[in-house]
C-alpha cells in the first residue's frame, strides 16, 4: 500500500467566483452528469414507496423485506464492481452499469408478481451500488489528486440540490396519484441513467500506461491478483470506522423524523423543515469542509471533529423530549445544524482517507471495499436506529452520540497505523 497526498482543489478550479459551473472541463462534465442523475433519483426516491405499494399492490411488509434483500445485494456488489473498474477502466464499467440500470428501472413499469419484483429490485440495487463504487473510482482516474476530495464535495452539493428539485417535481406525481403519472416518473428516472451513460462517453479514458498496468495485473499469478484492499488491515479498520459514521444518515432520515412524530411535541411539518436545513448546510459548507484534509492526519482530525459534532447533535436532539412545541422545535433545529457540521466534516475526511490510503494501481478495489462498508451501514442503519435509539429516550440518543464520537476519535490512531504499514 502506498500513501499519496490529496489536497483540496483550489476554489477557482471547482467553482470560480461568479460562476455556477466549474471551469475545468472534466469537472464541468461530471457536474452535468451528477445533476441529471441526482434529479432522476430525486424523482424516483420520492415516489417509489407509494408506487410499489399503491400502484403495484405489494404490502408494506413485503416491500420492506424485498428492499432489505436488495440492500444485501448492493453490499455484495460493491467489491466486484471496484475490481472490474481496475481491470477494464472505471469509465467503461460505469457506462455499462448505468445502461443496465436504465433498463432495470424501466422494468419497474412492467414487472408482475412478487418474485419477479424481488429479483428486479435486487438486480437494480446491486447495479446501483456497483455504479456508486465505480463512480468513486472514476474520480480517482479522471481527476488529479488535488481535485478529488474537493471535487467530490462539490458534486455532493450538486447532488443535494438536484435531488431536492426532483423531489419537488415528484410532488406533482403524488398529487395526481395515478398509475400513468407514477410510471412516467419512473421512466424519467430511467431516462436520466441512459442520458448520463451517453454523456460520460465524452470523458477521457484511462491512459495507455494505466491500461498496460491493468493488463499486467490481470496476467499476474492468482495469489498476486487477490484484492489488495481486503488484505490491508488498516484500511479495513478505516472502512469500519467510516461505516459507523455513515449511520448518521439513518439518524437524519429515520431517527429524527420518528423522534419528532412519536416522542416530541414539535409539529410534524418540522420533519420536512429539517431536511431542507440539512440540504442547505451541505450545499453551503461541503466544499469548504474539505480544506484541511490535505494529508491523512488532517483528514483524520476532520473525522474527529465531525464525530464529536455528530455526538453533540444526538445529545441536543434527545433533549427535545417533553419540551413545549416551540422550544422543542428550536432544540431540534439546533441539533440538526450541529449534526450538519459533523456530516460535512466526516464526509470530507472519509473521502480523503479513502483516496490517500489506497494503492496507486487499485483505486477501484479500495473504493469497492470502502463503499461496501458504507452500503452495509446504510442497510443496517434503520434497524439500529429503531431498535437501539427510538423508545430509549435521551439515553438512546446519548449512546448513539457516544458511538459517533468514539469512531471519530479512533480515526487518528488507525490512520497513523496505516501510515506506519505503508512505510
Amino acid at each position: 500500500m502506498t500513501t499519496t497526498t490529496a489536497a483540496a482543489t483550489p476554489p477557482s478550479t471547482i467553482r470560480p467566483r461568479g460562476h455556477l459551473l466549474p471551469s475545468d472541463p472534466v469537472m464541468r462534465l461530471l457536474t452535468w452528469t451528477t445533476l441529471v442523475n441526482a434529479f432522476g433519483n430525486g424523482l424516483f426516491y420520492t415516489v417509489s414507496a407509494l408506487y410499489f405499494t399503491r400502484i403495484l399492490g405489494y404490502g408494506v411488509g413485503e416491500v420492506g423485506v424485498v428492499l432489505t434483500a436488495a440492500g444485501l445485494c448492493g453490499v455484495a456488489a460493491s467489491i466486484p464492481a471496484g475490481r472490474a473498474a481496475d481491470r477494464w477502466g472505471s469509465k467503461r464499467v460505469l457506462i455499462t452499469l448505468l445502461a443496465a440500470e436504465a433498463v432495470g428501472t424501466v422494468g419497474y413499469t412492467l414487472v408482475h408478481g412478487l418474485a419477479a419484483f424481488a429479483l428486479l429490485a435486487c438486480v437494480v440495487t446491486a447495479v446501483d451500488r456497483g455504479a456508486t463504487t465505480t463512480r468513486s473510482a472514476l474520480y480517482a482516474e479522471v481527476l488529479t489528486p488535488d481535485q478529488r476530495v474537493a471535487g467530490r464535495a462539490y458534486l455532493r452539493a450538486v447532488t443535494n440540490v438536484a435531488m431536492g428539485l426532483g423531489s419537488v417535481l415528484a410532488g406533482i406525481t403524488l398529487q395526481l396519484d395515478s398509475r400513468a403519472a407514477y410510471q412516467a416518473t419512473v421512466l424519467a428516472d430511467a431516462a436520466s441513467f441512459a442520458l448520463v451513460a451517453l454523456v460520460l462517453r465524452r470523458l477521457p479514458g484511462r491512459s495507455a500506461a494505466a491500461t498496460a498496468a491493468a493488463d499486467e495485473a490481470a496476467a499476474a499469478p492468482r495469489a498476486e491478483r487477490r484484492n489488495p484492499a481486503l488484505r490491508d488491515l488498516p484500511f479495513l479498520a478505516i472502512t469500519g470506522l467510516n461505516a459507523v459514521l455513515t449511520l448518521q444518515f439513518a439518524m437524519l432520515e429515520i431517527g429524527i423524523p420518528l423522534w419528532i412524530v412519536r416522542d416530541t411535541h414539535a409539529p410534524r411539518f418540522l420533519v420536512a423543515a429539517i431536511m431542507i436545513v440539512n440540504t442547505v448546510l451541505v450545499v453551503l459548507f461541503q466544499v469548504r469542509a474539505t480544506k484541511g484534509t490535505e494529508q491523512p492526519r488532517l483528514a483524520a482530525r476532520a473525522c474527529l471533529r465531525g464525530g464529536l459534532l455528530l455526538g453533540a447533535g444526538c445529545a441536543v436532539v434527545g433533549l427535545a423530549h417533553g419540551l413545549p412545541a416551540v422550544l422543542a422545535s428550536a432544540v431540534l433545529v439546533l441539533g440538526v445544524v450541529i449534526e450538519g457540521g459533523g456530516e460535512v466534516l466526516t464526509q470530507a475526511g472519509g473521502w480523503a482517507l479513502s483516496y490517500d490510503l489506497a494503492g496507486d494501481r487499485a483505486a477501484g478495489a479500495y473504493q469497492g471495499v470502502f463503499n461496501a462498508g458504507m452500503a452495509a451501514a446504510m442497510m443496517a442503519g434503520p434497524a439500529l436506529i429503531t431498535l437501539g435509539v427510538i423508545g430509549h429516550g435521551l439515553l438512546g440518543w446519548l449512546a448513539f452520540g457516544a458511538l459517533f464520537a468514539a469512531a471519530g476519535a479512533a480515526m487518528g490512531p488507525v490512520t497513523r497505523w496505516a501510515q506506519r504499514v505503508a512505510g
